[in-house]
């Protein structure tokens, strides 16, 4: 790595392929990106429907597992996380979702200037390339697409009906601020095909001479002189490589990769670091703290007299037609999202607005990366948006190799055994609606044993709960009396020169919804703050 680069960016994921756009517009800055994962080169990643092949597959995904969980009574979860250029937004749902207004009020009543709904709408409107066209809540020209699906289900038109007659309106856009209601999920795909922020926002870009990406990496620390970031070292093909920057180190390696390099840098909680002969450049206690994710209860129903994905995947012919409509046309079911059909709602009465959010699909599964049931079936999940549980992510050794240790310390607190009980209180009712009725729906998980009782109900959570693929807030963002808090209001370390961290680790609470679209408006404004400017609209 000859010369010195002015930014060098570590993860080309959702934020760092955004990032390394914005930062390399100026042909006179030299910007260097590093992806631990590889290149976009398989079908998969392209075909929607190919998450049920990415996930669990250590071509696609990094196999991470979770510590055996007390709240899941013992179980620990996969931990899918996207090992290629894109990151997550390789092998995730593709749900375009922004949160709630009111999830960044909050960030801006905790002290952080400039991230309220009123701050960010700006970025995510910029960003949209919104089939809906430039409104008063999306644009039409950025890059990053917004789509309708490009099909439909019977089963999930009923489902709809069925939140209806509970009283929960029809909505046709979750992403006003206001997500209440239920309707199909709009989704980042192009014509058919998943837009990943490689696709969107790095590739178009890769051609610009000050742009280096270099893939197969393996970041083993963060340099520094003193309390200042110069470079990083990392090693690819087994060499040992170290690259220098004249301006800036930023970290864009997600909520898990993120804090794991900053502890491996010396970064981080320093009884934790000294277990593992680590040299402290910083002890920094919320490094690796404050993990939020959305757990949702898969509850499965089955049903009669309707087509699902499991049915149609069973069937050869059925399956043959899929690739054909999809290689003519780029419609049926492998264009689509793991799930169609949104509900927002409140659990329970005391709630102001939207605390839990039901991803309905009509498929159904033990796990993703294992074949579909072979009985028609819809799946249920129900997620608590804003949980009260924190968990943590540390080293497991000074070995950069070694995956880390995940413990989300899910239901860990009263009020999120409360809130997962009383989410699938929500889940029976809605099945027994009338308009579900001549669907004759079957409940499979959690079953017909599990009484609704509150302890039966946590019990039963714990059983069936598992993530939805949202870690955040693992090196948040707070003010300078927040002992907790690793970046300030512009992302940068604090107590440490020339050092940001720009993902989804930044969050200081979790948003209301899927976290892809808010991890990539942060990584735009972020860009925004590092220029000192106003970007242009994209065109």
């Amino acid at each position: 790595m000859e010369g010195e680069f002015d930014y060098i960016i570590v993860g080309a994921g959702s934020a760092g392929c955004v990032l390394a756009n914005r930062l390399s517009a100026d042909p006179n800055t030299r910007v260097l990106l590093l992806e631990a994962g590889g290149k976009d080169n398989w079908i998969w990643f392209h075909i929607p429907v190919g998450y049920l092949f990415a996930m669990g597959n250590p071509r696609s995904d990094w196999m991470f597992k979770t510590e055996p969980e007390p709240g899941l009574n013992g179980r620990a979860l996969d931990y899918p996380r996207g090992k290629v250029i894109g990151g997550c937004s390789a092998i995730n749902g593709m749900i375009s979702m922004r949160g709630q207004s009111g999830d960044y009020d909050h960030w801006r009543q905790l002290g952080l200037a400039g991230w309220g709904w009123d701050d960010v709408l700006p970025i995510f409107k910029r960003l949209d390339g919104h089939f809906l066209g430039d409104t008063e809540h999306h644009g039409g020209s950025g890059e990053w697409r917004v789509e309708e699906m490009r099909l439909n289900w019977p089963i999930l038109d009923a489902v709809t009906a069925a939140a209806n007659q509970m009283g929960i309106p029809r909505t046709s856009d979750f992403n006003t601020g206001d997500n209440n209601g239920v309707g199909y999920f709009h989704v980042n795909q192009k014509r058919g095909v998943r837009l990943s922020t490689a696709r969107a926002f790095l590739k178009p870009v890769l051609k610009r001479p000050n742009l280096r990406l270099e893939t197969g990496v393996l970041v083993e620390k963060v340099l520094f002189e003193g309390r200042r970031a110069v470079g990083i070292q990392f090693r690819q093909n087994g060499q040992v490589v170290t690259a220098r920057t004249r301006g800036e180190v930023i970290l864009s390696a997600g909520a898990v990769g993120s804090p794991q390099i900053l502890q491996l840098s010396g970064v981080g909680p320093a009884d934790w670091l000294d277990e593992l002969g680590i040299p402290v450049v910083l002890d920094k206690p919320g490094v690796g703290r404050n993990l939020q994710d959305h757990l949702q209860q898969r509850a499965i129903y089955k049903v009669q007299g309707t087509r699902t994905l499991n049915t149609t995947y069973h069937s050869l012919p059925r399956r043959a037609w899929m690739g054909i409509e999809y290689a003519l046309f780029q419609t049926g079911p492998l264009t689509m999202a793991p799930s169609q059909l949104g509900i927002f709602t409140m659990s329970s009465g005391e709630h102001e607005r939207p605390n839990i959010e039901f991803h309905v699909q009509p498929l159904s599964l033990d796990k993703f990366g294992e074949p579909l049931h072979r009985f028609p079936a819809i799946t249920v999940s129900a997620c608590n948006l804003r949980p009260t549980s924190r968990g943590t992510i540390r080293l497991r050794s000074a070995d950069p190799a070694d995956k880390p240790k995940i413990a989300p310390n899910y239901l860990s607190t009263p009020e999120d055994r409360r809130v997962a009980a009383d989410a699938i209180r929500v889940t029976r009712r809605l099945m027994k609606q009338p308009a579900l009725q001549p669907y004759r729906p079957e409940e499979f998980l959690p079953g017909p044993s599990v009484g609704d009782d509150e302890a039966s109900l946590a019990r039963a959570a714990g059983d069936i709960g598992t993530t939805i693929f949202h870690p955040i807030g693992t090196a948040k963002m707070g003010l300078p009396s927040d002992p907790m808090a690793v970046v300030d209001a512009e992302l940068r370390v604090m107590g440490l020169e020339r050092l940001r961290v720009i993902d989804a680790s930044v969050m200081p609470t979790i948003t209301s919804g899927n976290t892809n679209t808010p991890t990539i408006m942060i990584a735009d404004k972020a860009a925004e703050m590092i220029l000192g400017r106003k970007l242009a609209k994209a065109a």
